[in-house]
């Protein structure tokens, strides 16, 4: 990337000035058609915002004295406790405890998607009219709260009952999970994100609190649901007054302080039109990178929650040490994740945004294949393991890409849009006909658990296409920067070689 040194006077068009961590200079980006945007212009002696003063000064805090850092990390914690306990075994209880076909769980699973991504693109809009207001959060903490009487009295019962009753009581409990679970672990992501780019701290950092007491929960829902699956659903319940509590109440003095500057009437508006929100969907290179996501964060719920578990468990001699040994196994897989979180941004400053990406696609292809190439507990576990990787290579850069080509204020639906509700339209495409073709696969071929692997090679097969469109489209780290700039280590070096 080229790098000029400017003066003042040189500066006739508006600038976006962005801070480059650990230095006191500031870098700008011109929007002139004469000038791409990707390059950028070298300047000193600039002064920094108000706000960019306060950003600087969190950001030299230690994370445990951010009070941000704190509160958005132990809110994020209990509501990945909340929803691990009972969605790691969700598919084994749908095949074990209510008895439904491989066809019969992917059309649930596309029920609960076509909710999802609805509910998730309003939650996206909202939260970003709302800023760095709870008020959004604190509504579906109280949903989680009621996961366990939900689905004792109410979607279990209608369920068991079949027929008409069993799509009627999936389609109420596609709105309830989704609103509570599915569609709210992104607007939580989502939150903290903009939290930490509000106040200073590592997205990864506390986002790795997450995975971290979904691991904590992931070991024991094994050993819960060998004694009753219902359980874990109300232990699920009892982490919500917990999360409630987080949001409603714990509120520090720098957010108060940014709260206050919000519904200041003079203040300069921080949050996006909704017309600026309903232009996301025109935007181009946004739906080339929908169409990866399509192709690759989708089996994450398709392969991993909608077939992975029962393939597991049937590799042990009884159902009962198979399910113990996955909720296990998928503990300890999460605790290595949210210890990947911390790693995964060090990796995004050595090969940058796009490549990390791309990195994850390239994880997700072997893991996915190698579980159909080998079929003996220990060396599926080690190949599970991959998991722990792929998770934040996906999540992190995503967060990431979104914040570096497009406008920030819009991170929220642009996250909700791009990542996550991409990947609910492509579980909508795939669970019910791959749900099929597998239970096809499994009667043409019962021997080792053929069928199953058959299916997993196939979608192995769509990440690696979905892995060399990525390479030909997802955009260059230098490439039309229309919110904060990434640099790679790299590209710092050379611009304190240029500076001097």
């Amino acid at each position: 990337m080229r790098v000029e040194q400017v003066r003042h006077a040189d500066l006739r068009q508006s600038i976006d000035v962005n801070r480059l961590t650990s230095h006191n200079n500031y870098y700008i980006t011109t929007s002139t058609k004469a000038r791409p945007p990707e390059q950028k212009r070298y300047i000193t002696n600039n002064q920094p915002s108000s706000n960019q003063r306060m950003i600087m000064a969190s950001a030299t805090k230690s994370a445990w004295k951010n009070p941000s850092y704190l509160q958005s990390s132990f809110g994020i914690f209990m509501f990945f406790c909340s929803w691990g306990i009972w969605w790691s075994f969700f598919q084994r209880w749908l095949i074990s405890g209510v008895g439904l076909t491989n066809a019969e769980v992917g059309t649930i699973y596309s029920i609960n998607s076509l909710a999802t991504l609805v509910i998730m693109f309003v939650y996206g809009v909202i939260q970003d009219q709302l800023g760095i207001k709870r008020k959004l959060v604190i509504v579906v903490s109280v949903i989680a709260a009621c996961v366990g009487p939900f689905v004792q009295f109410v979607y279990a019962p209608m369920i068991l009952a079949g027929g008409t009753t069993r799509w009627i009581g999936a389609l109420i409990g596609s709105i309830v999970l989704s609103a509570g679970f599915m569609s709210g672990c992104s607007l939580f992501e989502a939150v903290t994100e903009r939290y930490s780019r509000k106040f200073g701290f590592e997205y990864g950092q506390s986002r790795a609190w997450g995975s971290f007491g979904y691991a904590i929960v992931a070991l024991c829902a094994g050993f819960l649901f060998n004694i009753n699956p219902l359980i874990n659903f109300w232990v699920g319940s009892a982490f919500g007054p917990g999360m409630l509590l987080v949001y409603a109440f714990w509120v520090p003095a720098e957010q108060k302080e940014e709260l206050k500057k919000e519904t200041d009437p003079n203040a300069a508006p921080t949050n996006p039109s909704l017309k600026e929100m309903v232009a996301v969907l025109k935007m181009p290179t946004l739906w080339v990178l929908i169409v990866f996501m399509l192709l690759t964060n989708t089996f994450y719920t398709v392969f991993d929650q909608q077939m992975f578990p029962t393939y597991y468990a049937n590799l042990f001699p009884t159902e009962e040490i198979g399910n113990a040994t996955y909720g296990t196994l998928n503990g300890f897989q999460v605790f290595l994740e949210s210890a990947m979180m911390g790693v995964v941004p060090i990796i995004m400053k050595k090969i940058g945004v796009r490549n990390a990406l791309l990195l994850g696609a390239t994880v997700m292809f072997l893991r996915i294949g190698l579980c159909g190439v080998f079929h003996d507990p220990v060396t599926i576990s080690i190949v599970k393991l991959f998991h722990s990787i792929e998770v934040p290579l996906f999540c992190l850069p995503a967060f990431r890409y979104f914040t570096l080509h497009f406008d920030t204020k819009l991170s929220a639906t642009l996250y909700m849009v791009g990542f996550q509700i991409a990947s609910q339209v492509g579980q909508v495409i795939f669970s019910t006909p791959l749900g099929a073709f597998h239970d096809k696969m499994a009667q043409i071929l019962p021997n080792n658990d053929m069928g199953s692997r058959v299916t997993f090679w196939v979608i192995s097969a769509i990440v690696l296409c979905a892995l060399i469109y990525g390479f030909f489209v997802i955009k260059h780290d230098d490439q039309e920067v229309g919110g904060d700039p990434f640099y790679t280590d790299k590209q710092l070096r050379q611009m304190e070689a240029a500076k001097a």
